[in-house]
């Protein structure tokens, strides 16, 4: 079985429980403090991936790090699946997670590239194109800022890509005008 398909199964596992005991935000807070520490940490990343690193050693890791200000629940999913020697796959679970939790609380996750920081009247323009094209009630931003677009934007939403940048336009121009489209009469 492939790495994603366990971590969706866990994912899916963990959040139904959560969802049993009451305690989903607090399992989702505790999810996106793991994905941002392994993203910050690549080393860490690399400890729960490495099959020489026991997984003894690998849960006494995550205890280190996660015992004190997170969820009991998730303490101990951590060390279920760390004793199943499947801690390689935590980090792929805990995206699955926040996958699982978007769908659903109805939150849908949009990137939004631009050549400045969008201010709020523009970001309720950008909301309400979101929420028309995926039919969800809330929406998240995931904010960039490229000045490399020269003008415009680019929005991102699932596999819709809707590139309105200038950049884009002066490549397609670009390409247009690499054509001959001049035809001799003689």
């Amino acid at each position: 079985m492939t790495n994603h398909r366990v971590a969706s199964r866990y994912a899916k596992s963990i959040l139904e429980l959560s969802l049993e005991k009451g305690l989903l935000e607090e399992v989702y807070a505790d999810f996106k403090k793991l994905i941002s520490f392994s993203e910050e940490n690549r080393e860490f990343g690399l400890i729960l991936k490495n099959p020489i690193v026991s997984s003894d050693k690998k849960l006494t890791v995550l205890q280190a790090l996660f015992a004190k200000d997170t969820q009991e629940m998730t303490v101990k999913f951590f060390e279920i699946v760390a004793r199943k020697n499947r801690a390689d796959v935590l980090i792929e679970v805990a995206k699955a997670f926040q996958e699982l939790y978007n769908l659903h609380q109805s939150i849908q996750v949009a990137e939004l590239t631009t050549t400045y920081p969008v201010e709020s009247a523009q970001k309720a323009v950008f909301e309400n194109l979101v929420k028309e094209i995926s039919g969800k009630k809330t929406v998240q931003f995931i904010e960039k800022v490229n000045p490399e677009l020269i003008g415009g934007f680019v929005l991102k939403v699932n596999d819709r890509l809707l590139d309105e940048s200038l950049k884009s336009k002066l490549n397609a121009l670009k390409i247009e005008f690499s054509q001959n489209h001049y035809e001799s009469k003689i």
